[in-house]
């Protein structure tokens, strides 16, 4: 099997589903010639040709509002967003249109298209590229957002997008781009939509992370030793998000911990949590707690180290839980 980071696996991915698909259209800022700024593109216009891999102009508003447009007509496009921080111009496209046009047109339409976004901190970036937007999107209905942590889950997760009816926002922690590597199919597989996955199994407490932050947890788990016995869970996809999965296991802990970058306020730990609250209180030996980013904007790099969870905060918090 070929050994893999998660952007040669989001690469390769789009190329075998351009391969096999020639609906499938990829375009955005310097996508095309370039291959992105993190050349998660590259090749496929060399490959496929300008028609259906190319540079957009400066403006995500008519990146997806062109998409909008050749989704309608029969086209899956796969736009891309070169930074999470630069989507909000084209916030009203995504909330007006490509969540609500198949409610919109009773059925008739769908629009089927995957979203693409390098998100989250950690590389020491200029205002606006380091964000963590995805409870804003989660909050919309007729909007799927998935975060893979792994190559295996990047490669599984893009496809099963790529071959879903309707839109799906795919944020690719760019931290962990080129982190590790990992050996992975090279066939087709999916990793279905609205499925965690139990990264580690354990009895003392349940750990919910994605994106770049699995990582982070997994070494606090090895800071903590054999003092705890955490119970691993990577969300993968934010909405729809596996609520048996969470449930079944604090049932098991009595513990409840969730590990996300995003802000703090109105975050998706509030939600999980609410769901814990509302389906496994009764089993709960502690409150469910959150770690998470600051309510601050991202700082810039001088003082992202601040602002970024480490090893260390998510192995103290983890004790705060179990000793409570």
């Amino acid at each position: 099997m070929p050994v893999e980071t998660i952007l040669s696996a989001i690469t390769n991915t789009l190329d075998e589903q351009m391969a096999k698909d020639d609906t499938i259209v990829v375009f955005g800022e310097d996508v095309g010639f370039e291959g992105g700024v993190f050349r998660a593109t590259k090749g496929l216009q060399q490959k496929y040709g300008k028609e259906r891999s190319f540079d957009s102009p400066l403006a995500e508003s008519a990146i997806i509002g062109s998409a909008v447009g050749m989704a309608v007509n029969g086209l899956k496009p796969v736009p891309e967003i070169q930074f999470q921080g630069f989507v909000l111009p084209a916030f009203n496209q995504i909330v007006a249109h490509v969540a609500r046009y198949r409610t919109r047109t009773k059925g008739t339409y769908s629009l089927p298209m995957v979203i693409r976004m390098p998100y989250g901190g950690g590389i020491r970036a200029l205002e606006h590229h380091s964000e963590s937007l995805e409870s804003l999107f989660a909050h919309i209905p007729g909007l799927k957002v998935v975060i893979p942590s792994t190559p295996y889950d990047a490669k599984g997760l893009l496809t099963s997008a790529l071959q879903d009816p309707d839109p799906v926002l795919f944020f690719e922690p760019k931290r962990i781009y080129r982190a590790f590597k990992q050996e992975i199919p090279d066939k087709e597989f999916k990793v279905p939509l609205g499925k965690a996955k139990v990264v580690k199994k354990g009895t003392d407490i349940t750990v919910v992370a994605w994106g770049a932050l699995v990582r982070e947890v997994e070494k606090a788990i090895k800071l903590l030793g054999d003092d705890i016995n955490v119970e691993l869970i990577d969300l993968r996809t934010i909405q729809p998000y596996d609520k048996d999965t969470l449930v079944e296991s604090v049932k098991k802990t009595g513990r409840f911990l969730v590990v996300h970058e995003a802000y703090k306020s109105f975050g998706p730990g509030a939600e999980l949590i609410s769901t814990i609250n509302e389906k496994a209180f009764l089993y709960l030996e502690a409150p469910p707690t959150r770690l998470s980013g600051f309510d601050i904007t991202v700082p810039l790099p001088k003082g992202e180290h601040h602002f970024i969870i480490t090893p260390e905060r998510i192995a103290h918090e983890i004790k705060k839980v179990v000793n409570f």
